[in-house]
């Protein structure tokens, strides 16, 4: 093989050493760059990602059809922010499994609730009260028991037929426990209750059992022969650590509680809540974020275009079973202070 002499070998090679470390000098700056880009744009998604979550709360309504989740679409509305605040209204299963999906469902802050529900984790979990606190009592869903004719007193309803709706609906859910703590047993049906009223009036079913604000649109709009009516529950010990007082009354149904006539009854009520967060977690201060947004702007969901409900609430009353997440009671107490200060 020919070589070049050794001078002229060490000439080439110092001729070449400028374009040799040029395109060192290329690849290396093209490398970097190639590796610099998807970081920037890697940390950019994150940057957004992280600024996104950082102030969104997840909230568990309910079924579609029901009320729960549209009282919290209707809050997502009136407490949005834009980055400051978002808060998503969640579907799930209903407001008797929301406990569930507020303890295990990733992204879920808050949820609403039927107070009863908790009856189901005491053994499970023996200190779910101090897991879950309330943030606001958003309605009382009165218990109807709707009888035939025959049906005179809750006893008489033994072993006879009772409809509880559907399953993952609060009457399915709280009722059977209802009658349990009564001590009366009954045959329970699962099936819509306008399939179920129109069994009872051919006999087949003896009673309905409803758990909803009042009035029921099918009992007012409803046309019942004589002896249809509500049997009365009264409240007493077994009944006070989850439930309310309550009655039905004529000027609820005026075409089947006389003038004059007050029904006693239980109310279930139906709870905002949210998981205990430590005051040291990051999701605490969305939750008391969107306590301050909710009270603050409660009137505007008083107004007219949102649910009729919302003009009854009462930001201060209470949970039976639960305390108040901290962030709500202190901002009850700032309302209250300044209340006073005022001339």
């Amino acid at each position: 093989m020919n070589t070049l002499p050794k001078p002229w070998s060490l000439l080439l090679l110092a001729a070449m050493a400028p374009v040799t470390w040029m395109l060192q000098s290329v690849d290396v700056y093209a490398q970097s760059a190639k590796s610099q880009a998807p970081v920037t744009s890697r940390t950019s998604a994150h940057d957004q990602r992280e600024k996104i979550n950082a102030w969104t709360v997840g909230l568990a309504g309910g079924l579609l059809e029901g009320a729960p989740i549209r009282l919290a679409a209707e809050m997502a509305r009136i407490v949005d922010d834009g980055p400051n605040l978002h808060v998503l209204p969640i579907v799930t299963r209903g407001a008797t499994e929301n406990v569930n999906s507020l303890l295990y469902l990733r992204g879920v802050d808050t949820a609403i609730i039927n107070s009863d529900a908790l009856e189901e984790y005491k053994i499970q979990i023996p200190q779910i009260r101090s897991r879950i606190t309330y943030l606001l009592n958003l309605f009382p869903s009165e218990l109807h028991i709707f009888v035939r004719p025959e049906i005179k007193t809750l006893q008489d309803l033994a072993g006879k037929k009772v409809n509880f709706n559907t399953q993952g609906t609060a009457a399915a859910y709280s009722g059977p426990l209802i009658f349990s703590r009564l001590g009366i047993n009954v045959e329970k049906t699962f099936i819509p209750h306008q399939i179920a009223l129109e069994r009872m009036r051919k006999g087949e079913i003896a009673a309905v059992l409803f758990i909803t604000s009042k009035p029921v649109d099918a009992f007012v709009r409803g046309r019942w022969d004589e002896g249809y009516k509500f049997l009365s529950v009264n409240f007493d010990g077994k009944f006070e650590d989850y439930y309310l007082p309550a009655t039905l009354e004529a000027s609820d149904y005026p075409n089947l509680i006389r003038q004059g006539e007050r029904i006693s009854t239980i109310a279930v009520p139906t709870a905002l809540v949210a998981f205990n967060w430590s005051p040291r977690s990051n999701r605490y201060p969305r939750v008391a974020r969107f306590v301050d947004h909710l009270f603050s702007r409660i009137d505007r969901l008083q107004a007219p275009g949102f649910d009729p409900k919302w003009k009854s609430i009462n930001l201060a009353a209470t949970v039976p079973g639960l305390d108040r997440f901290s962030a709500a009671q202190e901002w009850l107490d700032r309302a209250a202070r300044s209340a006073q200060a005022r001339p």
